[in-house]
């Protein structure tokens, strides 16, 4: 990189936003949040981006404090010192960080806003959970709520906000009662969404991660982040029907 002027670096992210030791970036459907050295990830393109962009050679720190799903998209936040990934980490134990997530289900959904309690758990050795009665071994406690924003006869719009942090809570939830999210062949959709890609794994799910709030662990600042929508989700026909639903200030 020698020669290059760091201000014309550009990263293969969208940077949503950067204050101090705090970079919220946007994360691409298909692309893995962390990784083993040589396959890529998220945070490897952002460590290389800031090693380039500040002309940095030795290692450089970068906590990641939360992660989104391989298939899912939007909003992802990092720290670059440890007393602010100490501080952030401690608002999303304490469930004071809000995050809101877009999903495009299959089915029509009635009902214009829920909650939805179960109790579910990862299956051995499968990169997949299941629903489980109370008393089964692992098993833990799943709660959302939701808000339906648009439908059609056959695709449901929700807004969802978390009250608990499972593996793959919404694509679960979701799916056991009968509205997979698009895409999302792992829990039974039956129909594909964004491009299409030779190896499955880098399949994108209509899932984003569309909001997220939290106060900045350096200075006394509420942040509030919102993630565009992915081409993906822009050029998906199901999507194009439902946004006629919606006021202009919410469909980018």
């Amino acid at each position: 990189m020698s020669g290059m002027n760091p201000s014309t670096i550009t990263p293969p992210f969208r940077i949503l936003y950067e204050k101090g030791p705090c970079i919220c970036v946007q994360k691409q459907a298909g692309l893995l949040t962390q990784a083993p050295p040589g396959i890529d990830n998220l945070e490897t393109q952002l460590r290389d981006y800031i090693k380039q962009r500040e002309a940095k050679t030795g290692n450089i720190y970068l906590a990641i404090i939360h992660r989104l799903d391989r298939p899912v998209s939007g909003a992802i936040v990092f720290c670059r010192n440890v007393r602010a990934a100490q501080r952030l980490a401690a608002q999303f134990r304490e469930r004071t960080v809000h995050k809101t997530y877009w999903a495009i289900v299959e089915g029509r959904i009635d009902e214009p806003e829920g909650e939805w309690t179960d109790h579910v758990r990862k299956i051995p050795d499968v990169a997949k959970g299941e629903v489980v009665d109370p008393s089964a071994e692992g098993a833990k406690s799943a709660r959302l709520s939701y808000r339906l924003l648009a439908a059609t006869a056959t695709h449901s719009l929700l807004e969802i906000e978390l009250g608990t942090g499972r593996y793959h809570q919404i694509r679960l939830q979701c799916a056991a009662r009968g509205y997979p999210v698009l895409g999302d062949e792992l829990y039974g959709a039956s129909q594909a969404f964004g491009p299409s890609v030779e190896d499955e794994r880098h399949r994108h799910i209509a899932l984003h991660a569309r909001r997220l709030q939290f106060r900045h662990p350096m200075v006394d600042e509420q942040v509030d982040i919102t993630a565009p929508l992915s081409l993906a989700w822009q050029e998906s026909g199901v999507w194009q029907q439902l946004s006629e639903q919606l006021g202009e200030e919410v469909t980018s």
